[in-house]
């Protein structure tokens, strides 16, 4: 393996034949790794804006576009993404843009300067600074500034735990590097031990094949470790792989072996926060061990809570988690649930990660997440991955019976205001970016598609609507932060849904044909929808109006099954 070089250093000298990048049939060295640092470095001294939104897609050009900012003295915020919601989010803390970023940003980009060469010296590890933001179980994102020596203290305390057993390994993940995760990772770390990143991998086929080419480590989520196909031949990647790294949520026990079994090594999961960096580790060898800190990491437990002090932070005080846990009595502790998680349902406390350790301890369910739902009043709500045996009992007796007797299996230990009153059933947990379960996605499966019809007429050929089109309906999602309007799509699938209950139409969707869109629907609007059945013509006549005038018609034919 090269030698260690630390980060304050990586862009300063090339070193020869060191590789920071492999894929696609390319190998790219460190040294040009250094010459399009200096692009980039050239590229940002020639504006005056000093903190730029950040998001490159290709790893080795993002960790070179960040080294120049850094070298020219700016400071890069991270983006999770390149949506415009998110870039909307961010436009208001930055000066400009760069990388992946749509035309309408005006992005800079590192070829502006490609000549460029610069005798730089080593970064100051205490002006340095990065932002990155919480995925947060709200959904909502809060930036967190870190400096380089953060970073750096943290990739240090990771060599030092893991790296003997990694040797050259390739780096592969399914992570993105614009998450701080990813970012240690899958950059900052392999740039420091001399090992190679590969592409982002983002189907289990790919990984397959990759991993069997050389050895590598796999830097993944428990969200993608918990879809390991078993049709799939692993045996080609077991005598490559040389650890499996999963951060950014709890490894199930089924999970955690089945990455074992079929990859050949235990999962090693990452403990921390975007706030506090890596805490603690522990490896799975048939049950899960206790947590045990990363060099440099101090902690203590201090009214049933964890708390912690490390060079990851970003003063030398204690920070206190939201995380319940105990010493193991052997230097490491074991977390026993989130202490911010009990909610007042009509004035009764109710521990939200206690229903869910119920819920999973039965048969029939595999995973589970319970949510508080806002409303009129709150209540309880249960999002939960059947097991196979709870597969078949759904398929069997349907979800409302099903979900009566998850309820009943609570009855002992919670009354019916502290249960569940809304469930829903889903073959997997809905996962952003970073692999975790936020609230607000949760909270989506609660919301209506569609609203309630109240209808004016239904007749053989002919039927009438009145919708309400409120602001909680799903279809509103997304389209557009500034101001929300009903997707045409939408139009169309509430045309055809509504058709169908009131006319017996055939099975088969043919074509569209002359759809119309005049006005947009916005919440709030109650819109009246027409709806006749040609049967000679095979057509379904539709229309939307409400006191504005018109807003959408078209026509849509249908067939039997061919």
């Amino acid at each position: 393996m090269a030698e260690w070089l630390p980060l304050d250093r990586a862009a300063v000298a090339p070193i020869a034949g060191r590789l920071v990048a492999v894929g696609g049939g390319e190998r790219r060295d460190h040294a040009e790794w250094c010459r399009r640092v200096d692009a980039w470095q050239a590229a940002f001294s020639a504006r005056a804006g000093l903190r730029w939104a950040l998001y490159r897609e290709d790893a080795f050009d993002f960790s070179a576009c960040l080294y120049g900012a850094w070298h020219a003295g700016k400071t890069v915020y991270l983006c999770g993404d390149n949506l415009p919601q998110t870039l909307d989010a961010v436009s208001g803390h930055v000066d400009g843009f760069v990388g992946d970023m749509p035309a309408d940003r005006s992005p800079l980009h590192g070829s502006e300067a490609e000549d460029a060469t610069f005798a730089r010296t080593p970064l100051d590890e205490h002006a340095a600074r990065l932002v990155v933001f919480t995925s947060g179980s709200s959904g909502e994102p809060a930036a967190i500034d870190k400096r380089l020596a953060q970073l750096a203290r943290e990739v240090e305390a990771l060599e030092a735990s893991f790296g003997p057993g990694l040797g050259d390994a390739i780096v592969h993940g399914t992570v993105s590097h614009q998450h701080i995760y990813g970012l240690l990772f899958r950059a900052l770390w392999p740039l420091a031990a001399g090992r190679a990143v590969a592409p982002r991998l983002f189907f289990p086929e790919e990984m397959q094949a990759e991993l069997a080419k050389a050895p590598s480590v796999l830097v993944a989520s428990p969200a993608h470790l918990k879809r390991l196909p078993e049709t799939l031949d692993w045996s080609g990647a077991r005598p490559m792989l040389r650890a499996v790294f999963s951060s950014g949520g709890a490894l199930p026990a089924d999970a955690a072996a089945n990455v074992q079994r079929l990859l050949g090594v235990p999962a090693t999961e990452i403990y921390g926060s975007s706030e506090t960096g890596g805490i603690a580790w522990r490896r799975w060898d048939g049950h899960a061990n206790a947590w045990r800190a990363l060099p440099g990491v101090e902690w203590r437990v201090a009214d049933g809570q964890l708390e912690v002090a490390s060079p990851h932070l970003a003063d030398g005080n204690w920070w206190r988690s939201e995380d319940r846990a105990e010493a193991d009595g052997e230097g490491g502790f074991r977390l026993l649930g989130r202490a911010d998680r009990i909610v007042k349902i009509e004035e009764r406390r109710v521990s939200l990660t206690a229903l869910e350790r119920q819920l999973q301890a039965l048969d029939e369910v595999a995973e589970a997440r319970v949510l508080v739902l806002q409303g009129a009043r709150s209540l309880l709500a249960a999002v939960v991955v059947p097991s196979e045996k709870g597969r078949v009992r759904l398929d069997e007796s349907g979800a409302a019976k099903f979900s009566r007797r998850l309820n009943a299996a609570l009855a002992d230990s919670h009354d019916a205001v502290a249960r569940p009153h809304r469930w829903r059933f889903v073959e997997t947990m809905p996962v952003n970016a970073q692999g975790k379960s936020t609230i607000a996605a949760l909270a989506a499966l609660f919301r209506p598609e569609r609203p309630e019809p109240q209808w004016l007429r239904r007749e053989a050929e002919q039927a009438e609507l009145e919708l309400e089109l409120s602001p909680t309906l799903a279809a509103f999602d997304g389209h557009f932060p500034q101001a929300a309007i009903l997707p045409g799509v939408a139009q169309l699938d509430w045309a055809i849904r509504f058709g169908r209950e009131a006319f017996a139409l055939p099975p088969r969707f043919l074509r569209m044909e002359a759809l119309k869109f005049q006005q947009v629907l916005r919440p709030g609007t109650r819109v009246n929808l027409s709806l006749e059945w040609l049967p000679e013509k095979g057509a379904l006549q539709f229309r939307y109006r409400s006191e504005a005038g018109a807003h959408a018609s078209g026509r849509v034919l249908f067939g039997e099954t061919p």
